[in-house]
């Protein structure tokens, strides 16, 4: 029972492939106490469904390209186990796979709820006398895994974000008269942009488009966090001073504002096990400025554009990213199961270090944006939180080009042949 099987779990990001490379690197370190390092095809889905592919074709040039591939090169779900009270059954499948391909080790890369998954799995392993050893791997552009630092994936979607919002005001005060009033079809009462980012109840990626001004008049001049209520009133009355000083105005609105009654602006549609899809808070806040203060008002929904953007990647969060994999390798094989995070070591200079929390720390629990990293009025963030971000965006990590555009992975492995008889749940 040496074999170690690494996974991918929920919404995936710029870095999570190279936690993937730095495992499969640091596993294959380890010699002869890591027997085959397999990966399941998304995340626990594919090891209920026995859908495993072995890595270990994957030569240096390949890990090399994975490293800097954005997205689950292996595949992810957003699927959550039952408790084992409820569906022994799910427990019986799971533990059959793993047992018939010889894992001991169990890599599961992904967020606060994943996290949680590991800690289920531990739990049933340790009363079924199976011999593993589950170590969560941290991922999520939302940055809201309690006890770490920051969470990969963060620092480059948010360098992402960022520098989309300078760039986009520098496309707004092209276009603008310069006077209250806006230019030729910019609408009677100036001009606005809305973006809307991601962020269900913590405003870590908003709140990061905030270091795209280097002056005070520069987008963007209004952020909407989760954790401030949102009142129109007061918003209006913002975006009208800044059109009053003849500037464009850009509002970054994060997708999980809540108005003051705790309502959700906007969401999607909600699936059969209860996931609920944000999206919509971007156009309610730039219909709002538009009908009530006469602007022209363009918006965009960065989507998934935040949490894929590869070439601009933070070479910060490219290296935490990749040595969160390397730890979890090493953790495992000293049997201490739990979730590796980051710690902040020093400010000046930005340095970190990996440690190790108990499952039960860290699930299903939300770290969300701290009082002392707001702006007092509410309406962007504390010079804190600037120093706290920069180190998080620092630094390129550029994939290869070819032609003009970025040359990145493909998974062409085989799944293995089954060894059990097709899951029926």
């Amino acid at each position: 029972m040496n074999n170690l099987l690494y996974a991918q779990s929920g919404g995936v990001t710029a870095v999570i492939n190279a936690s993937a490379a730095g495992a499969i690197i640091e596993a294959r370190r380890a010699g002869p106490r890591v027997g085959r390092v397999l990966a399941a095809r998304h995340g626990i889905l594919g090891v209920l469904r026995e859908q495993l592919v072995d890595t270990t074709s994957l030569d240096d040039a390949a890990l090399a390209l994975l490293r800097a591939t954005p997205g689950g090169a292996f595949g992810s779900c957003r699927f959550d186990l039952d408790p084992p009270e409820h569906n022994p059954a799910q427990y019986d499948r799971l533990f059959a796979v793993l047992a018939a391909h010889g894992i001991g080790y169990l890599l599961y890369n992904g967020g606060n709820g994943s996290m949680e998954t590991c800690r289920q799995i531990q739990s049933a392993a340790d009363a079924r006398g199976y011999p593993l050893t589950v170590v969560g791997v941290p991922k999520t552009v939302d940055n809201d895994i309690v006890g770490s630092d920051c969470c990969p994936g963060y620092g480059s979607a948010a360098k992402y974000l960022a520098t989309s919002v300078r760039e986009v005001g520098l496309d707004l005060l092209a276009m603008s008269s310069g006077d209250s009033g806006g230019g030729a079809g910019s609408g009677a009462g100036g001009r606005a942009f809305v973006l809307e980012v991601m962020g269900r109840n913590a405003g870590w990626l908003a709140a990061a488009c905030a270091l795209a001004a280097e002056h005070p008049e520069d987008a963007p001049q209004l952020i909407l966090l989760p954790e401030q209520p949102f009142e129109p009133e007061a918003f209006l009355a913002r975006v009208q001073a800044v059109l009053a000083r003849g500037l464009p105005c850009t509002v970054v609105v994060a997708e999980g504002v809540r108005g003051a009654d705790g309502q959700i602006l906007a969401l999607q549609n909600q699936d059969p096990r209860g996931y609920v899809q944000l999206g919509g808070a971007g156009e309610v806040v730039a219909d709002l400025i538009h009908r009530r203060l006469g602007c022209k008002v363009h918006y965009a929904v960065a989507d998934y554009l935040q949490r894929a953007a590869r070439h601009l990647a933070s070479r910060t969060d490219a290296l935490q990213a990749y040595a969160v994999g390397k730890a979890a390798v090493r953790r495992a094989l000293a049997r201490a199961p739990g979730a590796v995070v980051i710690q902040r070591v020093s400010d000046a200079p930005y340095r970190w270090a990996t440690a190790e929390l108990p499952f039960e720390a860290v699930a299903n629990l939300e770290r969300r944006l701290p009082l002392a990293f707001i702006a007092p009025d509410g309406y962007g963030v504390s010079e804190a939180f600037r120093r706290w971000c920069r180190p998080l965006l620092a630094g390129e990590d550029r994939p290869s080009f070819r032609d003009g555009l970025p040359v990145y992975f493909r998974l062409d492995l085989p799944v293995l042949v089954p060894r059990l008889a097709p899951w029926a749940g």
